[in-house]
């Protein structure tokens, strides 16, 4: 197969359009099963640092410098200085949306809180300007809770808040992806396999990991949740552990990368900031703007951006039937880094 030189010079968005859900897979617009890289900014809230990263150059920069597909907006809710407190965190989203847009990419809107039940209408109200904004556009992925925190209740809590959610967003927008967290901060997916929500279309779930903590045993979950039907989508993912802390632990990034290639799962690295932790991308004190040098990232931040720049080559979209597809050979993945 050759390439014209119109389709190379194709954004992914124009590639691949309008994504949806079909088995336990993503697909974009011709029924292809897609796996997209990208990166996840810090939480948006006021104060914090990873702000300044809210911004179309940062945004541009991801694009052609590193070759992201996806960017994802942690939008901070109850926590101080976030959405509640402070309204001016939805105009630095809507920047980062508006951005995304321009360069032709995808964007995740994320409801970034561990306790969305307790602030329902609040998630209505702003999910119903943004499906008002750009729900006509195929670029934006909404993602109405980040992480539940453990204990919650899946069917009696999380689902039931989901649902109100979606429905609020599909009297706008239709057909637009949204992603739906499950308790224990992302990771029981196959929880929430065994009750899906079913009342709507293209509804896929949230798959957390940080590489030197979660290991086999939750791609494990990660399996039963895939067998049973439901599609994932790490919106999140460290090279480090849950602390944000440590070193970069190759060895499991590989073997999580070789399963999501494998999966056709899309992911998003945590986080493009430069605060002074194992998880940030960039050291401390970079220009918030993009064009940065080898230097100026730190090792999780070569790391993904290596993954990101090869991922279309490791994991190039696949033709598939639109029915539940289950596990395959495995992938050598030490070629995935």
């Amino acid at each position: 197969l050759f390439l014209t030189g119109a389709l190379c010079a194709q954004t992914p968005v124009q590639q691949h359009g309008h994504l949806s859900v079909a088995g336990n897979r993503i697909v974009d617009s011709s029924g292809s099963s897609v796996s997209f890289a990208g990166m996840s900014l810090f939480w948006s809230n006021t104060g914090w640092g990873g702000e300044a990263f809210y911004n179309p150059s940062a945004v541009h920069s991801m694009r052609n410098d590193w070759g992201v597909k996806v960017i994802r907006a942690a939008m901070g809710v109850e926590d101080p200085g976030g959405y509640l407190q402070d309204p001016s965190n939805k105009a630095k989203v809507e920047s980062v949306v508006q951005a995304a847009i321009q360069e032709g990419i995808y964007v995740i809107i994320d409801w970034h809180s561990h306790h969305a039940e307790n602030y329902e209408s609040q998630a209505i109200t702003f999910f119903t300007d943004m499906a008002n904004q750009f729900g006509h556009l195929p670029n934006v992925i909404y993602e109405i809770y980040n992480e539940p925190l453990g204990g919650v209740s899946w069917s009696q809590t999380v689902k039931p808040y989901a649902e109100n959610v979606i429905d609020a967003i599909r009297a706008i927008d239709p057909d637009n992806l949204i992603i739906v967290g499950s308790p224990t901060w992302s990771q029981d997916v196959d929880v929430a396999s065994q009750d899906p929500i079913t009342g709507s279309a293209n509804i896929a779930y949230a798959l957390h990991f940080y590489a030197e903590t979660h290991t086999g045993s939750l791609r494990q979950k990660a399996l039963v949740a895939l067998n049973n039907g439901i599609a994932l989508f790490v919106t999140e993912w460290g090279s480090v552990n849950a602390w944000a802390t440590g070193s970069v632990a190759y060895q499991s990034v590989s073997e999580w990368m070789q399963f999501l290639c494998e999966h056709k799962i899309s992911h998003c690295n945590w986080a493009l900031n430069d605060k002074q932790e194992a998880a940030s991308a960039l050291i401390p004190g970079v220009a918030p703007t993009g064009g940065w040098s080898a230097s100026e990232l730190t090792a999780s931040g070569a790391l993904a951006k290596s993954i990101i720049e090869s991922w279309d080559a490791v994991c190039p979209a696949v033709a598939a039937p639109a029915t539940m597809i289950r596990l395959g050979s495995p992938l050598n993945p030490n070629a995935l880094l």
